[in-house]
């Protein structure tokens, strides 16, 4: 953990790089909290569907339509993790045919909030991102 106080002085000097509030430096066993958070929330699908029931309350096959390329069984497993966990509420009507729909609770629209700092993030930076691979994909090459 000592890296972590390391990492945080030699930000502050480095006018270029955000300064690390004393908030943010780890202390022992935060990391593990942090991870059952993260785990879940930092995955392709739950992003995807966070940010889909951002917009409103869903049922599962509108899901399903909009995301492409989720498999009916991930978004099952994905949906249950997020219930689980609190970020979405599960809504059965009953009719005939039942009616589900899924949308967020106050956590999961918290939770918006930084995937959409995330998500303007990543796309404000992708050009640079890739001009990184490409040019270490380079170098790789050369060796």
């Amino acid at each position: 953990m000592a890296y972590l106080a390391e990492e945080a002085k030699s930000r502050a000097s480095d006018p270029a790089t955000p300064a690390v509030s004393p908030s943010h430096v780890h202390k022992p066993g935060q990391c593990t909290r942090a991870n059952e958070v993260i785990s879940l929330v930092g995955d392709k699908w739950s992003v995807h569907i966070v940010m889909l029931l951002g917009t409103g309350r869903h049922r599962f096959m509108e899901i399903k339509r909009t995301i492409d390329g989720i498999s009916q069984k991930m978004l099952t497993v994905t949906l249950r993790g997020l219930e689980r966990d609190g970020y979405v509420t599960r809504t059965v009507y009953p009719t005939i045919p039942p009616k589900v729909e899924y949308e967020l609770t106050d956590l999961g629209r918290e939770l918006l909030v930084p995937l959409r700092a995330l998500g303007s993030w990543a796309l404000a930076n992708h050009d640079r991102v890739v001009a990184a691979r490409e040019a270490y994909d380079a170098r790789e090459q050369t060796k």
